[in-house]
């Protein structure tokens, strides 16, 4: 399989299955850039065979990979690492035409993901159990964890490079075999790149395999998933609503389910915080990739005091932002996924402008680029405000409030539960708010967007469950209890 980049606009992308690429000649899909609508590559259009041949092919792979030795393992992760990095500005291409990244997300993407694989090469290394008192004379107990076997993953087009090989680096650097299943909306950089460059690194036949599928049937390739004995956890990636039917669907199997999901993210800005600093962690946070990042910062809590100026100083980044082509290095804010995502967004901030909301900067679209958006006096009961649903897009609403215990209360006052963000100028005072959050995640003075592959991102609430790094290893192994036990036993018969 040749790169996208060299090959003509409109081509034929595979799935990948058992170390192979599927023949074309069946039924396909355009893959469309959502800058421009032009065709970037005509998708395999696969179903239930397909997604039953590769988890046939990881059940196959497994046996094999789980006995792999660490060191084996360690030189496989490395090798896709340096792949990845050499294949830099061609990814950096493909996710500008694909899903409308801008350069900086795309090389951040490209980075974080090189770093992933570089830390996930150790992760073998780690100690695998302990042992355990036994009241029993004569008994030696240990705990020992081990892979789980096949591993679903869904992958989402947002963050499609980085965020897919946390999908497949994660459970496979633990010893299980991984299908995923890309979103439909960026298959090559949500998945096939992933296969292109496990082939050339060398990982076993079965060990990653990917289907791809057109709109409209992810469902048929899900239940494959769910019903198969040899699945025996699903990794997903996406919205609350997605992964309520999935977890359901899981539950009935008897599945163990790990979900990435979305969040509702305040940053609270207190009096005494450095305003500079402040405005720009804000624009980052809230602006990146559109605003199409489960991290992203949706609404800000800023102390009176400093209110007022820190508006302004926001408005004046946030209007002078780039918009538009990402794939031209000047552009920060490229276009939105597709039409449903620039109508969701517009419906919503429509809706508040109706209700009294303040237009401080943006509230415009030019095709599926929308500004950069700033409210201001939003009602509390409106949906960009209220919290209860993601605005996925960049959006950000802006309150004044009276002091740090207004904030936080309705900083909490969200059914999600992803990330926080404290700006403040006494360190103190922000790590004892920051152990109030009900959030998997808070930074004290920096954005709500902060990701590192080594630490243990994750949301609680309807923000999901499951950690990254090598805390995953709780998600994709269980323990075996084993004992050795030495001399005759007394039972009670």
């Amino acid at each position: 399989m040749t790169s996208l980049a060299a090959r003509p606009a409109i081509t034929t992308t595979t799935h990948f299955i058992n170390g192979a690429w599927s023949e074309p000649g069946g039924p396909t899909f355009p893959d469309y850039n959502p800058f421009d609508d032009q065709v970037v590559a005509e998708i395999a259009a696969g179903g239930p065979a397909e997604a039953e041949a590769a988890v046939a092919a990881a059940h196959a792979a497994f046996p094999g990979w789980a006995a792999t030795a660490p060191a084996e393992r360690q030189r496989l992760f490395l090798k896709a690492a340096d792949i990845t990095e050499r294949r830099r500005a061609e990814i950096v291409h493909i996710l500008a035409v694909e899903s409308g990244c801008s350069a900086p997300f795309a090389h951040f993407q490209v980075q974080w993901s090189v770093n992933l694989l570089r830390q996930a090469a150790n992760w073998g290394y780690l100690p695998v159990g302990e042992v355990l008192p036994s009241d029993t004379p004569g008994r030696f107990a240990m705990a020992v964890r081990k892979p789980l076997g096949v591993v679903a993953g869904f992958t989402p087009w947002n963050g499609a490079f980085n965020l897919a090989w946390r999908t497949i680096a994660l459970p496979m650097a633990f010893g299980n075999t991984v299908v995923i299943k890309p979103s439909e909306e960026a298959p090559v950089s949500a998945g096939l790149l992933h296969a292109e460059i496990a082939a050339e690194a060398g990982f076993p036949a079965g060990s990653l395999n990917v289907v791809v599928h057109a709109p409209g049937d992810a469902a048929a390739i899900s239940e494959v998933f769910m019903a198969s004995p040899a699945v025996r956890c699903i990794n997903f990636t996406g919205s609350a609503s997605t992964a309520r039917i999935l977890a359901e669907r899981a539950g009935r199997a008897l599945k163990p389910i790990v979900l990435e999901l979305g969040g509702y993210n305040p940053m609270i800005v207190l009096a005494d915080a450095d305003l500079a600093h402040a405005v720009d962690a804000t624009v980052f946070g809230a602006f990146f990739h559109q605003g199409q990042i489960c991290l992203c910062t949706r609404k800000v809590l800023v102390e009176r005091p400093l209110h007022d100026a820190f508006l302004d100083a926001l408005a004046a980044r946030t209007a002078a932002l780039s918009c538009g082509d990402p794939t031209k290095a000047s552009t920060v804010i490229g276009p939105l996924i597709n039409d449903r995502a620039v109508r969701q967004v517009a419906a919503r901030v429509e809706e508040a402008i109706a209700r009294g909301a303040r237009v401080v900067t943006g509230a415009a679209s030019h095709g599926r680029v929308y500004e950069p958006t700033i409210l201001a006096d939003v009602p509390r009961d409106a949906v960009v405000a209220l919290g209860s649903e993601e605005t996925f897009g960049p959006v950000l609403v802006v309150e004044a409030v009276e002091d740090a215990e207004e904030a936080l209360e309705r900083a909490q006052a969200t059914p999600y539960g992803l990330s926080a963000a404290i700006m403040t100028g006494d360190q103190d005072r922000g790590l004892d708010l920051a152990q109030r959050f009900d959030t998997g995640i808070v930074h004290v003075n920096a954005p709500t967007l902060v990701g590192e592959p080594s630490l243990p991102n994750g949301g609680v609430k309807d923000s999901g469950w499951g950690r990254s790094g090598h805390y995953a290893r709780e998600d994709f192994t269980e323990i075996r209890l084993t004992t050795l036990n030495h001399g005759a036993g007394r039972y009670p018969i």
